[in-house]
């Protein structure tokens, strides 16, 4: 077994971190951007398909084509954060497994199987945006995670091709903690696992 992790990091990753619902007016560099999506690809995923698309939200032009497609208790937040970025799933990552999958025949195992596809992509995707939400309290950024919006109307939006579905949005940036919410209560782990 290796060695853990600080108490320090754990903190900020997860037992000290909050979702956030207001923000600092402090902008998130490009640069940072790029790095949180270079730790994030790290992530393991089913026969390396690395399904997740990211969308960062940054510019006024590019939050107004957002901002109708988002639920109206969620757009004041959105339009708020430094980014936001829209967390999707390619349905053709298949067609990149011969690159990152090279020693099988993995798009053959998918080729044609659409509910197959589907499946891999969603639950992929998925993963790879927690990877992101990790990654980013990792770098000193803070995170506020969220459904509340058209699914349909972003995706026409923002990937008019068809082949890429958004999942979930994800604000990012310094948070202000005057807009936290008491931490709401947890499971005990009887509740919610069992060691058999």
């Amino acid at each position: 077994m290796r060695k853990r992790i600080p108490e320090s990091a754990l903190d900020r990753i997860f037992l000290e971190a909050r979702s956030h619902n207001a923000w600092a007016d402090k902008d998130l560099p490009e640069a940072l951007l790029k790095e949180l999506v270079d730790i994030t690809k790290m992530g393991p995923t089913s026969a390396n398909c690395c399904p997740a698309r990211f969308v960062f939200v940054k510019s006024g032009a590019a939050k107004a084509r957002l901002e109708p497609h988002v639920a109206e208790g969620n757009r004041a937040k959105v339009m708020a954060a430094p980014v936001c970025t829209i967390i999707a799933h390619d349905l053709r990552f298949h067609d990149h497994l011969p690159r990152l999958f090279p020693h099988e025949d993995a798009r053959s195992w998918f080729a044609g199987n659409d509910d197959l596809i589907e499946t891999t992509a969603f639950r992929n995707g998925t993963l790879q945006g927690a990877y992101f939400m990790i990654a980013a309290r990792s770098l000193g950024i803070d995170v506020g995670a969220m459904s509340g919006f058209d699914n349909a109307g972003v995706d026409a939006e923002f990937f008019p091709e068809g082949h890429i579905k958004s999942n979930f949005l994800c604000n990012l940036g310094t948070g202000d903690p005057a807009g936290l919410f008491g931490r709401s209560p947890r499971f005990e782990f009887d509740e919610m696992a069992k060691i058999l």
